[in-house]
């Protein structure tokens, strides 16, 4: 699905990630090279791929079937991440932010994705 993307930039910032993502095994996204947290509408994480498990230091089994802005990373329960995707219907933004839970700040870039049309939200990080 994603190999047809060059380089881990380019595929990062492909306009229709969303969509690939959404139809991307598990196993697919472990080897993606950026973060990737994938949840449901309600914000409980489903799938937690190996890279963000390795930048973090989170193993998957203590991430997945919790809420991603109250229980795995609160430091995005704020305006700028959490109340975004709850507020907006259609979500494609770049932030750069900083990671604050378990460790020292920690600067990363996030692109937030949500559609109507797709069963997921996804959070990916690329860690700076």
């Amino acid at each position: 699905m994603l190999q047809r993307v060059a380089d881990s930039e380019t595929m990062f910032t492909d306009p229709s990630l969303l969509h690939l993502l959404e139809a991307t095994s598990d196993t697919e996204l472990d080897a993606l090279p950026f973060g990737v947290i994938k949840m449901d509408k309600a914000g409980i994480v489903v799938a937690y791929n190996l890279f963000e498990s390795a930048a973090a230091g989170i193993s998957p089994d203590r991430v997945i079937g919790f809420h991603c802005f109250t229980v795995v990373a609160p430091c995005t329960n704020n305006y700028m991440v959490a109340s975004r995707f709850e507020d907006e219907l259609e979500l494609d933004v770049a932030m750069d932010y900083v990671f604050t839970l378990r460790m020292r700040g920690t600067p990363v870039r996030l692109r937030l994705l949500k559609s109507a049309d797709v069963a997921h939200m996804y959070m990916l990080v690329t860690w700076q």
